[in-house]
């Protein structure tokens, strides 16, 4: 008897999908997020910062932040008007010069640091001393067309005031610095001594352009000093804690991972060498990757492991490890950034949010962890995905953020917290990152669908984002001082710097993701300060113009370690011999390779619990 007709089409269609699905999903993900939708809700995002924004200069400025529930105000970190600072180059982003330069002007006549307050020393350099050196480098400079003809350095006075108040800190025997200090009295004698990784970590960015943009080079070496009383003091497998005492250099937690307590750690290692060029920054980093992909990586999830033993202690997502296929990217490793964030994206879509903590043996909500305080980092790796691969999931993902966000999170003066990712519960405070972090890669992410046309694609130099979202230019002078060759500065003509040739349409605007060729779904890497052409770039090449320098090879005839073996995924990279590379470039990771293109996600639980199994 012959089959129904519709019976019949649907199992033709079930046999070509399971036969050709990469095909399948391409042409749904392809239908997904139109121009005109990107365009829209490019729009969206961009009323979305301004409903907080203009709701926190009404309701609670010069305040620290806003209560998006109560329209009220609080101070939380300092009380010199944080959000307004950490706004700064958000607005500068949107192509706001009148309300940007009267930020500045605000802040340079009203704001002053000689105050009686204990402070987070890691807070404070990530969102007061980042979002004033970045408000300083656009304002004070014609080529990012937001100069203010006004501006005579105050951004950058302030910023260097403040540095000068949170130095006393750094005064310890391992040179890992306090957590907290007093702006007005230093470190107080009952300050605790200890303090996390990515506490003592984290610091390079900020004190290192500061120190490039006074000439005063302390505030660079106290922070690569603590960077070194860090990494001194890994274990024996090159893994770190995440607590540890600052007098003793005893680790009093010593749980590793990518996430709470340690994930900017990482983040700077890399980041401070695209920035600055210090190769001792990309080894440290080269190093402390290859044993987080070695210990930490469950394939497409990371745990928290002990760090001498590498014996698991938390089958945990926390919602900060997010920040990782992000870093991948720059890293050049995109085929494992893919997976994990389809991962944790799956989590969003259950949820609507990320909990703070997901278990992964239960796929729960951990206890105590079931808050979503409007974090970046899972928006902010979905934006550099985007970025390296142009794969249009990446904009439905942002999409489904934008419809959370909108219909969860969306307060009478703001956005508020949720307080339970299960229940959408709102909570009445809002975090000044949300419009530093959270609301501007939602915002790159489609504007650079639609065809960009800011200053982070379009300006007049590539940019590296801190951690919380600040824009630091790759220029000369905080690029090229430590630069040992004879043409420092000088402009060459294009054989002195050749930049590799790409198939996608992301390579000559995408320096600092060093991702250059998508053949069929497939990503590899291509830069080649990351390639193993091995041709001598550095970081001066990043400057449109300039000549490259000597690399290191080259300066001190050294040699590489990277891995050969590109056959494989990482949860058999520990079984691979290191061979040297002669060579005058470093690879940051190795590139492995897949004959399987990543799957989407659309049925949350199956793929947490395929993910999960056999694993924990």
């Amino acid at each position: 008897m012959e089959a129904p007709k519709p019976l019949f089409q649907i199992l033709l269609l079930f046999l070509l999908v399971s036969s050709y699905p990469n095909a399948f999903i391409r042409r749904a993900l392809a239908e997904g997020v139109t121009p005109e939708e990107a365009r829209q809700l490019r729009d969206e995002v961009h009323g979305m910062f301004y409903h907080a924004f203009d709701a926190y200069m009404e309701h609670a400025f010069p305040l620290d932040e806003l209560r998006p529930l109560s329209c009220g105000g609080e101070d939380t970190l300092g009380g010199y008007a944080l959000t307004l600072i950490d706004s700064l180059d958000t607005l500068a982003l949107l192509g706001d010069r009148e309300r940007f330069a009267a930020s500045v002007e605000w802040i340079g006549k009203n704001l002053r640091f000689d105050i009686n307050k204990t402070v987070s020393l890691f807070e404070t350099s990530i969102r007061v001393l980042g979002g004033l050196l970045s408000g300083h480098l656009i304002a004070s400079d014609y080529a990012t067309g937001m100069k203010i003809s006004s501006y005579d350095n105050q951004l950058l006075n302030l910023a260097e005031d403040l540095a000068r108040r949170l130095l006393p800190a750094f005064d310890t025997p391992t040179g890992i610095p306090f957590g907290s200090v007093n702006l007005l009295h230093g470190v107080d004698e009952h300050e605790s001594k200890i303090t996390s990784t990515a506490g003592g970590g984290t610091l390079t960015l900020e004190f290192g352009v500061l120190s490039r943009l006074t000439n005063d080079p302390i505030f660079e070496q106290v922070t690569k000093n603590a960077v070194r009383g860090l990494w001194a003091r890994r274990s024996k497998l090159n893994l770190v804690g995440a607590h540890i005492n600052v007098f003793t250099g005893e680790w009093t937690q010593k749980d590793a991972g990518i996430g709470t307590s340690i994930d900017s750690f990482y983040e700077y290692l890399l980041k401070a060498y695209l920035l600055f060029g210090d190769e001792e920054y990309l080894f440290i980093f080269q190093e402390a990757y290859r044993a987080a992909m070695q210990y930490l990586y469950n394939d497409p999830w990371y745990v928290e492991v002990n760090m001498d033993s590498a014996a698991i202690v938390w089958p945990l997502f926390n919602s900060l490890q997010a920040f990782w296929p992000g870093l991948q990217v720059l890293a050049g490793d995109v085929d494992p950034a893919i997976r994990t964030h389809s991962a944790f994206f799956s989590v969003w879509k259950r949820y609507g949010f990320t909990p703070e903590g997901f278990n992964l043996a239960t796929l729960s909500v951990q206890y105590g962890q079931n808050s979503y305080p409007l974090r970046p980092e899972l928006i902010e790796s979905t934006y550099w995905l985007y970025k390296a691969t142009r794969d249009p999931r990446y904009l439905d993902a942002g999409r489904d953020m934008v419809v959370s966000l909108q219909y969860g999170a969306r307060c009478p003066c703001g956005y508020c917290h949720i307080s339970d990712v299960e229940l959408h519960t709102q909570e009445d405070h809002m975090e000044s990152f949300f419009l530093a972090e959270t609301v501007k890669y939602l915002w790159l992410l489609f504007d650079l669908a639609v065809g960009p046309d800011n200053l982070v694609e379009n300006g007049p130099y590539k940019y590296i984002f801190s951690t919380e979202g600040h824009l630091l230019p790759v220029t000369p002078q905080i690029s090229l001082v430590q630069e040992h060759c004879s043409y420092v500065g000088a402009f060459c003509k294009s054989a002195g710097y050749k930049q590799e040739s790409h198939a996608s349409d992301i390579a000559t605007d995408l320096q600092e993701a060093h991702v250059s060729r998508s053949h069929g779904g497939r990503v590899h890497t291509g830069f080649p300060l990351y390639s193993t052409s091995f041709e001598s770039t550095r970081t001066a090449g990043l400057i449109k113009g300039f000549c490259p320098g000597l690399s290191h090879g080259q300066k001190l005839g050294i040699s590489y370690v990277a891995s050969i073996d590109t056959t494989h995924q990482y949860e058999s990279a520990h079984k691979r011999e290191p061979t040297i590379l002669q060579s005058h470039s470093a690879v940051v990771v190795p590139n492995p390779s897949s004959d399987n293109s990543p799957s989407d996600n659309d049925n949350n639980h199956d793929n947490l619990q395929e993910s999960s199994e056999g694993r924990f």
